[in-house]
């Protein structure tokens, strides 16, 4: 798909990705990678005795799950694509071990900021799946070079 053609999907749902599981077993990794081994995360038996009732992924594990689902839908045709930042971002529910979750994905803004760049701002939202409210809500901006 080219970036004009996805213009025309602003203010649309551009997809849903597929289901991705949260393990123990990817969220230990992530707490190596990161160095953020806080209980919560990584000690089955303490996190039983919090509110959680076990252990939850990082925020940080979800979010930096975007850019895997994104790429579930149709590919746009561009030379490359950076991530930009967020304009919000919300850790809305924790995503306890085993769960598993997918994201929404809607244009809000698709813009060419200078020939050949592009300016894209996503609604994301990660689901979990059974649960009402989702893991968190983002607006993602990313810079496409055409």
């Amino acid at each position: 798909m080219k970036l004009q053609d996805l213009q025309a999907s602003v203010g649309q749902a551009i997809g849903t990705s597929g289901w991705v599981l949260i393990d123990q077993d990817r969220i230990n990794k992530f707490a190596d990678t990161t160095d953020d081994h806080q209980f919560i995360h990584v000690d089955v038996e303490a996190a039983k005795k919090t509110p959680f009732g076990g252990t939850i992924a990082h925020g940080f594990l979800t979010l930096s799950l975007l850019p895997s689902l994104m790429n579930q839908l149709e590919k746009v045709e561009v030379q490359m694509t950076v991530n930009y930042g967020f304009n919000k971002m919300r850790f809305l529910s924790p995503v306890k071990t085993g769960k598993r979750v997918r994201g929404h994905f809607k244009l809000m803004e698709l813009e060419e900021k200078r020939p050949g760049q592009w300016q894209q701002i996503t609604e994301v939202t990660i689901e979990i799946e059974g649960e009402d409210k989702p893991a968190l809500i983002a607006e993602w901006i990313l810079q496409h070079y055409a």
